[in-house]
């Protein structure tokens, strides 16, 4: 599971070196994410996408929880700001999406909690260099039907992060994690020309391993739903 995670503005800088480094730099690449370090289901996250219809890599802004085009409307009854990679391909709400409409979900690092309700413990899970996660994630377009076809708001980015069972290092933290793949599968994941079916999430579960095995866990200090800064990533001392 992934409810909570963090994002600076550095990522600015890191996605347009590495979409240089693809050779597929857009004419217009400006990415403005501002910093957030308390991101929650229904909010902005940050996703790279592959556009099928321009060849082009996108920076986007997506709403964290995805919402199919046959939705009549924008909130569901149901929780899908996660993906369970495990039967993923036979899903309604994923099927689609898992065909064409993969991005990758980029954060500085996630929060799991343990312990009692009322007596839990944060921990922030990130690279140890820290270095950019990317998160295998699904996207789809909303359309809001109260809306004129040529209207700016019509249409919605939505978007979900896909998870697995939890690594061993992480069992103890969580029966689950967000599967995270390392960057030099970024592009074969988003990649449209790619019909994504049950193999490729499988494909995706196990490159993710390695690179979940290998995360900084660090207590960090309680918070609240409204808190934010980034002093909610620094580790308690001590």
């Amino acid at each position: 599971m992934c409810g909570r995670f963090a994002m600076d503005d550095r990522v600015n800088a890191e996605i347009t070196e590495f979409v240089t480094r693809t050779g597929r730099k857009p004419d217009e690449w400006a990415p403005d994410w501002e910093s957030a370090f308390n991101i929650a289901p229904t909010e902005d996250i940050p996703i790279l996408l592959d556009s099928a219809k321009t060849g082009e890599l996108r920076f986007e802004r997506a709403r964290w929880s995805l919402v199919p085009a046959w939705s009549p409307t924008l909130k569901l009854k149901f929780p899908t700001f996660n993906a369970r990679a495990e039967g993923m391909a036979e899903k309604s709400t994923w099927k689609k999406p898992l065909q064409t409409h993969r991005g990758i979900i980029l954060a500085r690092g996630f929060y799991e909690w343990t312990g009692e309700k009322g007596h839990k413990t944060p921990w922030f899970m990130s690279n140890p260099d820290g270095a950019l996660l990317g998160f295998a994630g699904l996207y789809s377009w909303w359309p809001d039907s109260s809306k004129d076809s040529d209207h700016p708001d019509r249409w919605t980015l939505t978007a979900t992060i896909v998870t697995s069972e939890s690594v061993k290092t992480l069992v103890g933290i969580h029966d689950r994690n967000p599967v995270i793949l390392p960057e030099d599968l970024w592009l074969h994941w988003i990649d449209p020309t790619i019909t994504g079916d049950q193999a490729l999430v499988d494909e995706a579960v196990r490159a993710g391993v390695t690179e979940a095995e290998q995360l900084l866990i660090e207590q960090v200090r309680p918070f609240t739903a409204k808190d934010e800064g980034p002093q909610l990533i620094q580790p308690v001392q001590g």
